[in-house]
C-alpha cells in the first residue's frame, strides 16, 4: 500500500493516470477539429443581424475545471484511498489476531472489538486468511485460518472471560502455531506468566504489533472486617496520577430488591499502586451486602464478593435463672458467649416469644427438658421457615422423659432413659475421646485436640436412621452430635453440656470451629487452605468477565483442592460456593495480589487508542466524481440551451436535498406498503424498536435463531423477522410481538396505545420481557420493572397470574415445568384463568381461557437465548457447558410452544374433550 501522510492507497500505480489531465485541455480543443475560415462574399447579407441566444465557439474554464476535478476524483476513488492506513500490517503472510480477553479487558471491551474490525477491514483489502484466538478461550486443533469475513460475523460473540489464560495452555498453543504467520495482539495491559514465552513464539513467526488501550486497570482485593470496620482495599498499575475511586456495597434491602446500601471512597496518591476506604456499618446491614464493586468499572476484577466471614448471625439464646458471679465458670452460657459474643449478635431472653420476635438466624436451648405446648408450636414453626435450633443436653434432659417411647419434633432422634458417665468415680471406663469426623459431616477437616474428652453423655435410641442423623461420634461410635432437617431448617443436638462438667469440649478451640461449621457462627476470617481443600464445594453464584453476577447453582460441583489452588478457568470461574463448611467467596484478586504492567521488547512496535481510526474513502471519493459528472452533463446542456437555468437549478437543489427530506411525504406510505407486503406474504415475528441500538439488534438476532427453530421442527415456517416501529408501522400484520423492555424504553404516545389495544383485542400477542431475572422478580422493584409499569397502565390488559402447571403453554408442542432464557428462576406470568375454571372428571386439564392470552410476562431474557448470527450460530453464551446448552434448548422449546399457541389457541387442551365429544355422539 503506497501513502502520503495521514492517506493511503490500495492500488497507487493507478494514480499515475492523472499525469494525463492535462491532454484534457487538447482533447476538448481539438475534438471536434476547429472549421476551416472560408471567405464568402454573399456573407455580407447577413451583416448587421442578431441572435436572440449567443453560443460560445469554446469550452469554458470553469466547465474544463469541473470534468478534471470529475476524472481525477474517479482515478483517484479506483485507487482505493485509505485514511490513516496502518502500513505494516499489509504483508501477505496469514494473520494472527490475539486477544488477552481476560478480566482486564472488560475495562474497554468495545474499543477492542472496534479495533479488531478495523484490522479485518485491512486483512480484507489485502485478501489475507485471519485467526481470531481468544487466549481465555484457546481454539483445539490447527489454527482456524478463515477469511476475514467470517471473523467479522463473528466479533460481536467475543466476551471476555472473568480470569486470565493459563500460562501452560498458551505455550503449549503457541508451540503448534504455523511456521510463517504475522500477529497482531491486543494487550489488557498487565504481565502475565505467558507474556514473555508467546512474544518470543509469534516474533519468530513474523511481524508482531500489540494494541493497548490507556484506560487505567483497576482491581478489588476482598473486604476484611477488622474490630467491626469494613477495610476495602483497591488495586491499580504503578506511576499513575493521583485520583479517587467510589467503592459501592450491594446487597438487597428488606423488600429484597438489590441495591446500593453503602459507598466509600478511596483515594490514590500520585503513583500509588493501593488505597484504602473503610466502612462501618450496622450488623444488620453488613449482613446485607453481596459484593463490593468499583464504581464505573465493569469487570471481574473490579468486583469482591462475600461469603460467612463478612456475615454476624442473631442468635437467640433462652436463659434461665443463673447462680452468683462466682459460679460464672459452672454456667453453660458462660463459653457460649465466649464463643458466640465476638462473632455473632448475641440476644438473650427467658422467654420465646421475645427471642423469636427478633428474628434470629438461630434458637439455642440449654438443658431444657420440656416446652410448653404453644412454645413448641413456635419453635416449630421457627425451623420450618428455615430458622436452626441447637439444643444441648444436660442433667435435666438425661432425666426426662422426653423422646422415649417416640421421637419428638424438636430432638433429631430419641433418647434413653438416664445418661452415660464414661469417667467418673462410679464408672470403670476413662472419658472417651472423639473419632475423627467423617467425610460428608460438616466438621469435616477439623482437627481433634487430643486434650478433648467426653465423661458423660445422652444416648440415644438406635433406630434405622441414627447413622444418617450423626454427624459427630465418640471414639466407641456412640452419637455425640445429630442432626435432623425439617423443611427449611435443622434441628441440632449435642448429646453433651455446654459447659464443663461432662467434657471438656467448651474448653477448647473446636468448640469455636464446630459452631462455626454448623453457621451458628461466622468465621472471623478466610477458610484455611486445608479447610477448604478438605470439602467438595457447589457453586451458588459466580462471575462473568464484565463483573456481572449470574446463578451457577446448577453448575457441576468441584473440588476443594481446586478451590484451594486458585486455578481459575472455565470449570472454576471466581463465585460464591457452598459446602458443610459454610459459603466460600473465591474473588479473583487475593489479598496477596499486585498488579504489573505489561512489558515489551523494543523490537514490538505497541499502539495505543489515540491511533487514528482506519477508514476507506473510495466510496465517497467515487461518489462524489459522479456528482462533478452529472454536474458536467447539466452544464451541457444548458450552455447547449437544451436546459433552462431554472430547470438545471431545480435539478441541482434536489439533487442537494437530504434524502430524508425528500422522502417526507412519500416514504410513510412507501414504508407501509412494503410493511404490508413484507408481513402478510408470509408468517413474520415482530420485535418493538426500543431505541437501544443493543436491545434492538439482540431482539433481531433472537427471533432469527427462534424463527430457524420453528422451521427446522415445525410446519411453521417463518419469514426473517421485522422491527416495528410503534408510531409509524401497523401492527395487526403480526401474530406475535416480542417487547425487550429497557430502562429508557420510550413510552409510547397516544395514537400508539390505542394501535396497542386494538392489537390486543383482536388476538395478537405481545411477550414483554425485562431482561432483569438475574436480580429479581416481576414483583420486586428494578429499573426495568419500573418502566414497564408505566408502559403497561394505558395497556387494555387483563388480570395476571404465574403460569399454571396445566395452562396450555406447558404441552403446547413440547412438555415443559420451566420456562427459561439466558436466565431462569423467575416467574412468568400470563392471563389468569376464569374464577370459575375447574377441572372435569376424567380431564387431566382444567377447562381455562378459550383462546391466547394476549400478553406473557417475564424477566428471563429469551431473546439472547435464542439469538444466532447470519450463519446460525449463538451470539450469547448460556451457563456453563452442557448445564447451558440444555438451558438454550429448553429456552427454544418455549419459544415452539409459545409461537405454537398463538398460531392454534387452546387446541391442545380441546383435545382432552374429544373422547367425551365422540362418547356423546355415540362413536
Amino acid at each position: 500500500m503506497g501513502a502520503f501522510g495521514s492517506i493511503g492507497f490500495v492500488t497507487p500505480w493507478l494514480l499515475a493516470a492523472l499525469v494525463a489531465l492535462p491532454l484534457l485541455w487538447w482533447l476538448l480543443r481539438a475534438v471536434p477539429p476547429a472549421p476551416v475560415v472560408r471567405r464568402f462574399p454573399g456573407v455580407a447579407l447577413l451583416l448587421g443581424l442578431t441572435d436572440e441566444r449567443t453560443e460560445t465557439d469554446k469550452t469554458p474554464w470553469w466547465l474544463l475545471v469541473l470534468r478534471a476535478l470529475a476524472i481525477a476524483a474517479l482515478i483517484v476513488g479506483f485507487s482505493g484511498p485509505v485514511l490513516n492506513p496502518q502500513a505494516s500490517r499489509m504483508g501477505d503472510a496469514p494473520l494472527l489476531v490475539v486477544l488477552d480477553a481476560s478480566w482486564a479487558s472488560a475495562r474497554d471491551w468495545t474499543r477492542r472489538t472496534e479495533r479488531v474490525a478495523e484490522v479485518l477491514a485491512e486483512a480484507t483489502r489485502a485478501d489475507r486468511p485471519v485467526a481470531v484466538v481468544a487466549l481465555s478461550d484457546l481454539p483445539e486443533g490447527p489454527l482456524p485460518l478463515r477469511d476475514a469475513g467470517f471473523w467479522a460475523e463473528r466479533v460481536g460473540a467475543l466476551a471476555p472471560a472473568p480470569y486470565a489464560a493459563r500460562a501452560d495452555a498458551v505455550a503449549a498453543w503457541a508451540d503448534a502455531l504455523p511456521e510463517r504467520l504475522d500477529s497482531y495482539w491486543l494487550s489488557d495491559g498487565l504481565d502475565t506468566p505467558y507474556r514473555a514465552g508467546l512474544t518470543a513464539a509469534l516474533q519468530s513467526r513474523g511481524a508482531l504489533t500489540v494494541f493497548e488501550t490507556s484506560r487505567p486497570v483497576l482491581a478489588l482485593a476482598p473486604p476484611e472486617l477488622r474490630e467491626g470496620v469494613l477495610n476495602l482495599q483497591a488495586l491499580r498499575l504503578p506511576a499513575q496520577p493521583a485520583t479517587e475511586i467510589d467503592i459501592i456495597a450491594t446487597g438487597r434491602d428488606p423488600a429484597g430488591v438489590e441495591r446500593a446500601l453503602a459507598r466509600a471512597t478511596a483515594g490514590f496518591e500520585a503513583g500509588a499502586q493501593t488505597a484504602e476506604a473503610e466502612l462501618v456499618l450496622q450488623p444488620e446491614l453488613r449482613n446485607r451486602i453481596t459484593r463490593f464493586q468499583i464504581a464505573g468499572q465493569r469487570s471481574a476484577g473490579a468486583v469482591a464478593l462475600t461469603d460467612d466471614a463478612l456475615q454476624r448471625r442473631k442468635v437467640a439464646l433462652l436463659t434461665g435463672r443463673e447462680g452468683d458471679e462466682g459460679a460464672d465458670l459452672l454456667s453453660p452460657f458462660f463459653y457460649l458467649r465466649q464463643a458466640l459474643g465476638p462473632v455473632s449478635e448475641l440476644v438473650e431472653s427467658p422467654s420465646i416469644d421475645d427471642l423469636l420476635l427478633t428474628a434470629p438466624d438461630v434458637l439455642i436451648l440449654v438443658d431444657v427438658a420440656s416446652l410448653g405446648e404453644v412454645e413448641s408450636a413456635q419453635i416449630l414453626d421457627f425451623v420450618r421457615a428455615g430458622g436452626m435450633l441447637l439444643r444441648f443436653a444436660g442433667p435435666s434432659l438425661a432425666a426426662s422423659e422426653v423422646a422415649r417411647d417416640a421421637e419428638d419434633p424438636l430432638l433429631p432422634v430419641r433418647l434413653r432413659i438416664g445418661g452415660r458417665t464414661v469417667g467418673g468415680a462410679m464408672s470403670w471406663g476413662a472419658p472417651r475421646r472423639l473419632r475423627d469426623f467423617a467425610p460428608d459431616s460438616p466438621f469435616a477437616g477439623l482437627d481433634i485436640p487430643p486434650d478433648v474428652t467426653i465423661a458423660a453423655q445422652v444416648l440415644a435410641q438406635p433406630d434405622p436412621g441414627l447413622a444418617e442423623r450423626t454427624i459427630a461420634t465418640l471414639a466407641d461410635g456412640t452419637p455425640l452430635v445429630t442432626r435432623k432437617f425439617d423443611e427449611d431448617g435443622q434441628i441440632v443436638l449435642v448429646h453433651t453440656t455446654a459447659n464443663a462438667n461432662w467434657s471438656t469440649l467448651p474448653l477448647s478451640g473446636l468448640f469455636v470451629q464446630m459452631l462455626e461449621r454448623l453457621a451458628v457462627s461466622t468465621r472471623g476470617g478466610a477458610l484455611k487452605a486445608d479447610a477448604v481443600a478438605d470439602q467438595i464445594w457447589q457453586p451458588q453464584r459466580a462471575l462473568d468477565g464484565f463483573g456481572d453476577v449470574r446463578d451457577a447453582s446448577a453448575g457441576a460441583a468441584v473440588e476443594g483442592t481446586a478451590l484451594a489452588a486458585r486455578d481459575f478457568g472455565p470449570e472454576l470461574p471466581p463465585g460464591v460456593y457452598s459446602s458443610a463448611a459454610g459459603t466460600l467467596a473465591l474473588n479473583l484478586i487475593a489479598p496477596d495480589t499486585t498488579l504489573a504492567p505489561a512489558l515489551w521488547p523494543a523490537t514490538v512496535p505497541v499502539e495505543r487508542d489515540t491511533v487514528a481510526v482506519t477508514r476507506d474513502l473510495r466510496a465517497p471519493v467515487l461518489l462524489a466524481g459522479l456528482a462533478l459528472l452529472l454536474v458536467d452533463i447539466l452544464a451541457a446542456l444548458w450552455l447547449s440551451g437544451r436546459l433552462r437555468g431554472g430547470a438545471v437549478a431545480a435539478v441541482l437543489l434536489a439533487l442537494a436535498m437530504p434524502i430524508d427530506a425528500r422522502a417526507q411525504d412519500a416514504a410513510p406510505n412507501e414504508a407501509g406498503d412494503r410493511l404490508a407486503l413484507q408481513a402478510t406474504s408470509a408468517l413474520v415475528l415482530g420485535h418493538v424498536l426500543t431505541g437501544d441500538t443493543r436491545a434492538d439488534d439482540m431482539a433481531h438476532a433472537g427471533l432469527r435463531g427462534l424463527s430457524r427453530i420453528l422451521f427446522a421442527r415445525t410446519s411453521i415456517e417463518p419469514d426473517p423477522p421485522i422491527g416495528v416501529d410503534l408510531e409509524r408501522d401497523e401492527l395487526t400484520f403480526f401474530p406475535f410481538l416480542y417487547w425487550p423492555i429497557t430502562e429508557t424504553t420510550p413510552i409510547p404516545s397516544d395514537a400508539a396505545y390505542a394501535k396497542l389495544n386494538r392489537y390486543l383485542r383482536g388476538g395478537g400477542m405481545i411477550l414483554f420481557d425485562t431482561r432483569d431475572a438475574e436480580l429479581a422478580g416481576l414483583t420486586r422493584t428494578t429499573p426495568e420493572a419500573r418502566r414497564l409499569q408505566a408502559i403497561a397502565r394505558p395497556l387494555d390488559i387483563p388480570p395476571l397470574d404465574p403460569i399454571p402447571d396445566d395452562h396450555v403453554l406447558t404441552r403446547t408442542f413440547y412438555l415443559l415445568d420451566d420456562f427459561p432464557g439466558r436466565y431462569r428462576g423467575a416467574q412468568v406470568w400470563v392471563e389468569a384463568a376464569p374464577a370459575d375454571a375447574e377441572q372435569a372428571e376424567g380431564m387431566p386439564f382444567r377447562n381455562l381461557n378459550d383462546g391466547v392470552t394476549p400478553v406473557v410476562v417475564g424477566g428471563h431474557d429469551w431473546a439472547a437465548a435464542w439469538a444466532v448470527d447470519e450463519a446460525g450460530q449463538p451470539l450469547v453464551r448460556i451457563g456453563m457447558g452442557l448445564s447451558g446448552e440444555e438451558q438454550r434448548e429448553m429456552a427454544y422449546r418455549f419459544g415452539v410452544n409459545l409461537i405454537t399457541h398463538v398460531l392454534t389457541g387452546n387446541y391442545k387442551s380441546d383435545q382432552v374433550h374429544v373422547p367425551a365429544l365422540l362418547e356423546r355422539l355415540g362413536q
